[in-house]
């Protein structure tokens, strides 16, 4: 049987655990390949949807079941997690969605491919809970924002390799199948690290005082009722819910806008969007987990603010960038991608105030309840709204005789001039009303614990 000893590393109360750096990296490379296999189904979308004879609903359709699952299973992944090894559970989380996403490859219509993809949401479900509370316990208050800006440079990396190599390696193979068989080989390799690592004891970078009470196995009844109280997290969820509207709706349609309205090829629309979404990302986490982690030496109140400020300056770059002519491709990437750049300073600002307001044994379940709420409210909803919008002004400008190709890249670029900044604008608006709770709730957590 495994002691307390083996499986959790020996930290001091409330410094940075010793072995941080290491399981961090891990972490992070298994964020990247999350990533990177939720980017390939949009990737080959137009593929896809010519070879199944699909509408821009069902694709969208397909990126909002794996979502819905993916929020739902997180939620009892999540107190799992509170309760059971971390690293176990991501490590068998990893190997079940690298096995799905290879499975995607073989699907034979629309149907086997969206349960093949609802399976991969499932095992991704166990990872973002685990490793987000791994996270706060690794790092104390002050050094969080960096961390967890360095974990989610996952999300723009992995959408980089994807972007960079998911269409070369479809038209190298003849078939968007390949990406998906391929993909699922690095997870599997990944997931090893798992099974060795030693995890740090649930609440050993909080100060000593902060965890008498939260490091002892105390009875944690009504958790969701008791993370529901809590004001911030309320508003954390709404600017969630606007920033997944817009990011999912990106994702998933980015590809087939640089092709339809554009006219780049598979290859080029994809590395196109790498640089639009996911370089930008690189920079965005980087220089936003510093500048959060400055204005946390203010208050924990200033660093949620940058966030807010960031992502209103996100709206009228997006809105000007898919304003432009089909001639203008320079301009869009400028303007969006800067308009991007801006969107990763949410991840840096409302992730750690999650932990700023929780404490440690809650905080798998919290993170689930977040991430479950602005999935199902964001996440699944945007793709399905962009899509069925993208049909409908398509459908009008076919009625007054444009023809399909024209008609179909000027139906979804509309549909995300109306998605993108409007998501955005919820998004910086739930960050500014969180910056002005998050002190008063921090302070709460910390007398109730100590």
């Amino acid at each position: 049987m495994t002691t307390e000893r083996e499986r959790f590393l020996p930290t001091e109360q409330g410094e940075q655990a010793p072995n941080a750096g290491r399981v961090l990296a891990l972490l992070f490379a298994a964020n990247t390949f999350n990533f990177y296999d939720r980017a390939v189904p949009a990737i080959v979308a137009e593929p896809v949807k010519l070879e199944f004879g699909l509408s821009d609903l069902q694709i969208g359709v397909l990126a909002a079941a794996f979502t819905v699952v993916y929020a739902l299973c997180g939620l009892p992944l999540g107190r799992l997690a509170d309760h059971r090894s971390r690293a176990r559970i991501m490590g068998w989380g990893i190997v079940a969605w690298s096995l799905l996403t290879a499975a995607s490859g073989a699907a034979w219509n629309y149907v086997s491919l969206l349960l093949m993809r609802v399976g991969v949401g499932i095992g991704e479900a166990s990872y973002a809970p685990a490793a987000n509370s791994t996270i706060a316990d690794l790092y104390p208050a002050g050094k969080r924002a960096r961390a967890f800006g360095l974990f989610q440079l996952g999300l723009p990396v992995g959408l980089v390799l994807a972007y960079f190599s998911v269409g070369a390696i479809a038209e190298a193979f003849g078939t968007w199948r390949a990406p998906f068989v391929l993909a699922a080989i690095p997870g599997l390799l990944i997931a090893a690290g798992f099974f060795l690592v030693r995890e740090p004891r649930r609440g050993a970078s909080e100060p000593a005082s902060t965890t008498t009470v939260e490091a002892t196995p105390a009875p944690v009844d009504r958790p969701f009722r008791r993370i529901l109280a809590v004001p911030t997290m309320w508003f954390l969820i709404v600017a969630g819910i606007g920033a997944n509207l817009a990011a999912y709706s990106v994702n998933t349609f980015t590809v087939p806008l640089f092709q339809r309205y554009f006219g780049a090829s598979l290859t080029g629309a994809a590395v196109l969007t790498g640089v639009v979404v996911g370089v930008t990302g690189l920079a965005g986490l980087l220089v936003g987990g510093w500048v959060s982690d400055r204005a946390a030496r203010r208050s924990t109140g200033a660093r949620v603010l940058v966030g807010a400020v960031a992502t209103l300056g996100s709206v009228p770059l997006t809105w000007f960038a898919l304003s432009v002519g089909p001639e203008a491709t320079g301009t869009f990437v400028v303007l969006f991608g800067a308009g991007w750049l801006l969107q990763y300073l949410y991840y840096t600002s409302a992730y750690p105030a999650v932990a700023d307001v929780v404490g440690p044994r809650l905080r798998s379940t919290a993170t689930a309840v977040f991430f479950a709420a602005f999935y199902l409210l964001g996440g699944a909803v945007g793709p399905v709204i962009a899509g069925a919008l993208s049909d409908a002004f398509a459908a009008d400008a076919l009625a007054a005789g444009a023809s399909p190709a024209d008609a179909a890249a000027n139906g979804l670029r509309q549909a995300l001039t109306v998605i993108v900044p409007l998501s955005m604008a919820i998004a910086s608006a739930g960050l500014f009303l969180a910056a002005r709770t998050v002190r008063r709730d921090n302070e709460r957590m910390t007398a109730a614990a100590g």
